[in-house]
């Protein structure tokens, strides 16, 4: 039986019935409209307080089966492409900034780039999709991430290229939250939303390892620049479809506004916090604008919090989301899960590179077992979530997060790749799966339909941002224990003991205080549903 949109569910709308006296005005045959109730009754045997029961207005026919698997289908598409650049970064960006004359630690930025402003723009792409409709704000983000794409080819320079792929990344920021919002929306919670959010997780590492093998393959075998431009190409081809698939939806919330002040301060907030963790591994902690920075980030998130809760009329985040049980616990596991994640992904990354001597190719295909055990994860995540509490899941996804990182930390520089590297990969498929498929799921499920490009925004900032910081605080313990790089394992394997913290920070925290239940429901609940017309 197919799951209707929720945005093609019938309103409920009452008929202004005229009372018997005002019919003595009216001639002795009504002529009234197709569903009128009493149509064709004489006034002289019409009585109004025998109609009074409400009438449903019909709406567009829900979307056919078919209709509905293309839309999944498509729109968690996108969701792969848009993590390609991810991968292209982690795999190719020591090669990337080697053409262009980086030194080997100013090549984190490369990076660090696209996941900064696609973790950061997700905060208001959630607010501009509710105000003006989630797929218009998908529509752009789809445009804005296939031009900047494009223009990363034209690129002659480290900071060029950043920049380039930090404005890409806006686009990605754009429609992350959105994908959620759309999926969450047309689908209500049950076994089809939680498929969807299972196929979007998938897409993560399906995503981000393809973009490491294809664009490993490209380098080699050509110039960087191509990579850029089989991006744009790509993208132009897979959105341009899912733009045409998507329906139009109708804004949660049309007479909303944005708010601007408050869109300010956080992603200016997020963004100088991030500079200045990944910046302080190039210049030192000793540097005056580090501070200075430092300082203007934290005044910045002073003002966002207060302008949010004490100002804001309409807040980008509102704060009724966090009276939800464990809500904001399991927002803090997602964040340090996802910091551990990707200091995980890159030091394996640049490991496999400038101490086991592999090539870009060989790096690509050894992420493999990461893809394909990932795509299983993810709908294995969403099968159990209607059947176990969600504190297991994240328990399970956390505790495999501590193993990858300790087997990264104590991995010797001669060793075969099937001894501790492989196991980490596979293990890894446990991790990015269960915790980004259940937490969307979860946050989707424990908000009402007008807060779901919120809860999308909330996961998806925490996974990118996460991912992008980490490697900041990571590349800090690096350079203060590599020995002025005359032993680049050793500050690998501090950075990867630094990950183990952040997960098992992550694990502790959901052993101790996230309590979600298992989610049994099938549709919308009282509290969830739209509001009638």
């Amino acid at each position: 039986m197919s799951t209707p949109s929720i945005l093609s569910s019938p309103k409920v709308a009452r008929f202004p019935f005229p009372s018997s006296e005002e019919l003595q005005d009216l001639p002795s045959t009504l002529h009234q409209p197709k569903g009128f109730p009493g149509s064709g009754l004489s006034k002289e045997n019409y009585n109004a307080d025998a109609y009074t029961e409400p009438i449903l207005e019909k709406g567009p026919s829900p979307p056919s089966e078919l209709r509905q698997n293309l839309f999944m289908i498509f729109i968690t598409v996108t969701q792969l492409v848009q993590m390609i650049p991810l991968g292209v970064g982690i795999n190719s960006g020591l090669a990337i900034g080697e053409a262009l004359g980086a030194p080997h630690i100013s090549s984190v930025w490369i990076v660090a780039s696209y996941p900064l402003t696609q973790g950061t723009f997700v905060l208001i792409g959630g607010r501009l999709g509710a105000v003006y409709g989630h797929k218009v704000m998908f529509t752009v983000g789809c445009i804005w991430w296939v031009v900047w794409a494009l223009c990363g080819g034209f690129a002659n320079n480290l900071v060029s290229i950043c920049i380039m792929r930090g404005l890409c990344g806006i686009g990605g920021g754009l429609m992350v939250p959105n994908i959620v919002a759309l999926l969450g929306i047309n689908f209500p919670p049950g076994k089809k939303r939680n498929l969807g959010m299972g196929l979007f997780g998938a897409m993560a590492p399906v995503g981000a390892v393809g973009g490491s093998l294809v664009g490993a393959v490209i380098i080699q075998l050509s110039e960087w620049k191509w990579v850029f431009l089989w991006l744009g190409l790509m993208g132009f081809l897979v959105y341009g479809a899912a733009i045409v698939i998507v329906e139009q939806d109708e804004a949660v919330d049309p007479n909303g506004s944005i708010d601007w002040v408050g869109a300010y301060l956080g992603v200016a907030a997020l963004i100088l916090f991030n500079f200045v963790w990944n910046q302080a591994p190039l210049v030192g902690w000793s540097n005056p604008y580090e501070i200075v920075l430092l300082i203007v980030s934290a005044l910045h998130f002073a003002g966002f919090s207060y302008w949010e809760a004490k100002v804001a009329k309409e807040p980008i985040l509102p704060f009724n989301i966090w009276k939800s049980p464990s809500f904001g616990t399991l927002m803090l596991v997602t964040l340090f899960s996802f910091m551990s994640l990707g200091i995980f992904f890159w030091y394996m990354n640049i490991y496999m590179q400038t101490i086991r001597g592999d090539s870009l190719i060989k790096v690509g295909v050894q992420y493999l077992p990461l893809t394909i055990m990932g795509c299983a994860n993810a709908f294995f995540a969403a099968w159990l979530v209607p059947r176990v509490p969600a504190q297991v899941i994240m328990g399970i996804g956390c505790s495999a997060m501590v193993i990858i990182n300790v087997l990264l930390a104590t991995v010797p520089a001669h060793l075969t790749y099937w001894a501790m590297c492989f196991p980490a990969m596979f293990i890894s498929a446990y991790t990015i799966d269960l915790i980004t498929t259940s937490a969307q799921i979860v946050a989707s499920n424990t908000v009402p339909m007008e807060h779901q490009g919120v809860a999308g925004s909330l996961v998806g900032t925490l996974l990118s941002y996460g991912m992008s910081i980490g490697l900041g605080f990571a590349g800090t313990v690096e350079v203060n224990t590599f020995k002025n790089g005359t032993d680049l394992l050793r500050g690998y394997h501090s950075a990867a003991y630094l990950a183990v913290g952040l997960a098992g920070t992550a694990l502790v925290l959901t052993a101790l205080f996230i309590r979600i239940p298992k989610d049994t429901r099938e549709g919308w609940g009282e509290d969830q549903a739209p509001e009638e017309i």
